[in-house]
């Protein structure tokens, strides 16, 4: 997504909101075999390489694994990003803008079945899966493109970030940083909040499956990551 101009003045802002926001405490995910973790994954197409997802159905798994906080945000005319959190008073783990428009991401949404797959051929094994910087990226199935993971938060992300700060679950709209009618940002930054349950099926593979703040049956959305052997 499109980046804030920085000054002094910017800089020394986001610096107070990193003071707001938290370090990370470090890596709690649960772990479990590979092959309890997913059920037969038909989504992907046959270009991509994670088509031995198995196991039990995702409810069985829900008593046994963490939970994140995912944010999916983007302005009305470009591409959503994503970020996890441990919790949304920590800094981002993970950060990367996807190839996806906001408006057919929210499109999808409304259908009520939503799948991003990620998927890294980086044979570096030294490094944790969503250390991994270039991604291949799947949406229902469709391989939308690539992305690069940021190395660091920007300014603009850590000022979402802190804004939402306290939102746990919910979705709305953000006011845009610039003014100017003909802006690329367009005006209004659009967000989506969840929490995510996290499965860990090995070094190469993970999976994080919304929650509904209900509990009913309502739109779906899972993120896959993948790092090919």
């Amino acid at each position: 997504m499109p980046s804030l101009e920085s000054s002094p003045g910017k800089s020394m802002e986001n610096a107070a909101l990193m003071s707001f926001l938290k370090q990370p405490t470090g890596d709690k995910r649960s772990k479990m075999g590979f092959f309890k973790m997913f059920k037969l994954f038909p989504l992907l197409t046959s270009g991509c390489k994670m088509v031995a997802l198995l196991g039990r159905p995702r409810k069985a798994l829900l008593t046994n694994n963490s939970t994140v906080a995912g944010t999916i945000f983007g302005y009305r005319r470009g591409r959503v990003s994503l970020a996890i959190q441990e919790d949304p008073k920590y800094l981002p783990t993970f950060v990367i803008e996807l190839p996806i428009l906001t408006t057919a991401f929210h499109k999808e949404m409304v259908s009520g079945l939503v799948r991003i797959a990620l998927e890294s051929e980086t044979k570096t094994k030294k490094k944790k899966l969503l250390e991994e910087y270039v991604w291949a990226v799947y949406w229902n199935g469709r391989k939308t493109g690539y992305s690069i993971r940021r190395k660091q938060t920007s300014d603009e992300e850590l000022h979402i970030m802190q804004l939402l700060r306290g939102v746990s679950m919910g979705a709305g709209v953000l006011p845009s940083p610039s003014s100017e009618k003909d802006s690329v940002f367009d005006g209004e930054l659009t967000y989506m909040r969840c929490r995510f349950e996290r499965v860990v099926g090995s070094k190469d593979s993970e999976a994080f499956y919304m929650i509904n703040s209900d509990g009913t049956s309502g739109p779906e959305l899972s993120i896959f990551f993948v790092r090919v052997q």
